[in-house]
Order: C-alpha cells, then structure tokens, then sequence
C-alpha cells in the first residue's frame, strides 16, 4: 500500500510526464515532418539540434535552461516580467526539461512513421492542387498518427525516468518537483530509507515497462493496419 506521501510522488511524476509530452509533441511532429523530406536546407542543422540532448548530459542541459531560463536567465526574465510566468524550480520547469531530454526519442519515432507513409500519395495531392500545409494535416498526420501516439508514449515513459536535467533547472522540492528519480535519490540518502527507495524504484520500472508495453502494442497495430 503507497503512503500519501508516495502518492504525491506518483501523481507528480505522471504530471510532469504528461506536461512534457503536451509540450514538445506539435514541435516534435513538425520537426520529424521536416526531417522525413529527402533533402531542404539546413537538415543537417535542424537534425543535429533535435538529436543533440542525446549526447549532451543531462546535468548540462539542466545548466543551460537554467542560465536561459532561470530569473535572470534572458527568456526567464522576460516571462516574469511580461507574463508573471516563473519556470527554474516550478513542475513547469521540470516538465520543460523532461520535455527537451525526451525530445530526441519522439522525433525519431515520429520520422521513422512519417518515411513509412507512401510519398506517391503526396505526389498525387500535389497534382491535384493540394498546397502543403493541407498535405501534412490531411494525408501525413492521419497516416502517421498510429507513430505519432507511439512516439508521445516512449516519451512519457521516457521522462518518467529523467533526472539529471531536471534536479539542474527544477531541483528536488518535494510536492512540487521530487519525481520518482529524484525521490529514490534522496531516499538512497537518508539513512533507513533503503526499503522506501526499493518501493519507489519498483514503482518506476512498472510504469516504465508499461509505457514500452504500450508504444509496442501500438506499432503492432499499425502494422497490421498497413498490411491489411
């Protein structure tokens, strides 16, 4: 049985999940679009942004929103003077650096669904005077969707887990930012907190597994979809 105090943790965790896939899904769906074409410029460059929270550390990540975004940071200062909007130590906060760790992960789910699709079916709404935008939203998206949802679950599941990006810009405040990574870390610290952190790390691998079972089961069935 979870205390309330685990609870918190739980609810924290899937809020913070859940905001960073809200958050970076349209950006990341425009951006697989972009990389699914055979060739425009500055590819190259939008493909090694998008996949450049793979090979940068996490904690270094945390560093650079919190130097953007933070009360003094340029853009940070800006949203607390305009909007009253405070992100560095906020569940927003951390959800915006679960967002840009995942990032990577949705785009290339999302690409590999959008280069799956046909391209003659494009072709053929080209010739019949569909423009671009009516291209993406009638033919791409409906046709990758099945990767689309695919990629926004591997993402969840994925943030569910992120720690180093988020205890940089959002630290470890408990009720507000302390998700489960973060939470076994500080059970790991405090002395007698060895079976607390074991419940919260089965906690974690459950939903962890579940979200991977879930993108699965949604492949599968859009593989049979194009096969039928």
């Amino acid at each position: 049985m979870l205390t309330g105090e685990e609870l918190t943790i739980l609810a924290t965790s899937l809020g913070v999940a859940l905001r960073a896939v809200i958050l970076s899904l349209p950006v990341a769906t425009l951006a697989a679009w972009a990389l699914s074409k055979p060739t425009f410029p500055g590819k190259s460059v939008l493909d090694a942004v998008a996949h450049l929270p793979l090979v940068l550390p996490p904690v270094l990540i945390g560093y650079l929103l919190l130097v953007t975004f933070g009360r003094r940071g340029p853009l940070g200062a800006w949203l607390e003077a305009t909007f009253g909007v405070q992100l560095a130590f906020t569940m927003e906060g951390a959800a915006l650096a679960t967002a840009v760790m995942s990032f990577p992960l949705m785009v290339r789910a999302i690409r590999l669904a959008f280069e799956a699709t046909d391209p003659r079916l494009f072709d053929a709404a080209a010739l019949l005077g569909a423009g671009p935008w009516t291209r993406f939203r009638r033919l791409a998206l409906p046709l990758a969707g099945p990767g689309v949802l695919a990629g926004a679950v591997t993402a969840f599941a994925a943030g569910l887990g992120e720690f180093g990006a988020v205890i940089t810009f959002a630290s470890n405040v408990p009720g507000e930012t302390q998700t489960l990574p973060l939470a076994i870390y500080t059970a790991l610290q405090s002395p007698g907190g060895e079976d607390r952190a074991l419940r919260l790390a089965m906690m974690s691998f459950g939903l962890a597994v579940a979200g991977l079972a879930l993108a699965e089961q949604i492949q599968r069935w859009a593989r049979r979809r194009q096969d039928a």
